[in-house]
């Protein structure tokens, strides 16, 4: 539970419990496609151009193994998905010791509220006008490939929980901006 709660650091006092949800809950959303996607990269079948999962005559450098793409873009994902639970840390209040020059400041509310708030909403934006087109990709040669039977059904459950994401971080960053700019009721 020690090495947990160094990675995530300790909750802070007050934040509403689904508000912690709400954060630990959109960190989550990107860990399935994370897993579908790298199985993709190493060649598994599931995807729409498994034929094509060495060719990166696309829109990847001709040096950059797909595999390598989509480990990278998992941790990517993933690093920016974890940044919702510090708007229900401590770490989301005050800059960590291991942060030069600002490590013991109070996070400005601000700094946090702007990314997250247009982070939310380019994510419940992008989602929604993606949703509806689940099924079709454009191929590495640019023509456009489709998914059908269970290789749909495996892709929906993958990336579906990705529509939770802005919404999530919407609701954790209301939380956060709440909390941080409430005035004490003794000074009320």
């Amino acid at each position: 539970m020690s090495g947990i709660r160094r990675v995530h650091g300790r909750t802070v006092e007050g934040v509403p419990r689904w508000a912690v949800i709400a954060a630990y809950a959109a960190s989550l959303t990107v860990l399935p496609s994370c897993v579908w996607r790298i199985a993709l990269g190493f060649g598994a079948p599931i995807g729409p151009f498994t034929s094509d999962v060495g060719d990166t005559s696309g829109d990847l450098p001709g040096w950059m193994p797909m595999w390598t793409y989509t480990i990278l873009l998992s941790i990517v994902s993933e690093a920016l998905a974890f940044l919702a639970v510090g708007l229900v840390s401590q770490w989301g209040e005050v800059f960590p010791r291991w942060v030069p020059l600002l490590r013991g400041r109070r996070v400005p509310t601000l700094a946090a509220v702007i990314p997250a708030g247009v982070g939310a909403a380019v994510l419940t934006l992008g989602t929604l006008v993606r949703a509806p087109t689940f099924d079709e990709f454009t191929a590495p040669d640019g023509g456009t490939v489709y998914l059908e039977g269970w290789r749909l059904g495996l892709f929906v459950a993958s990336y579906g929980p990705l529509l939770l994401w802005g919404p999530l971080l919407g609701a954790a960053t209301v939380a956060y901006a709440m909390r941080r700019t409430r005035a004490p009721l003794a000074q009320a």
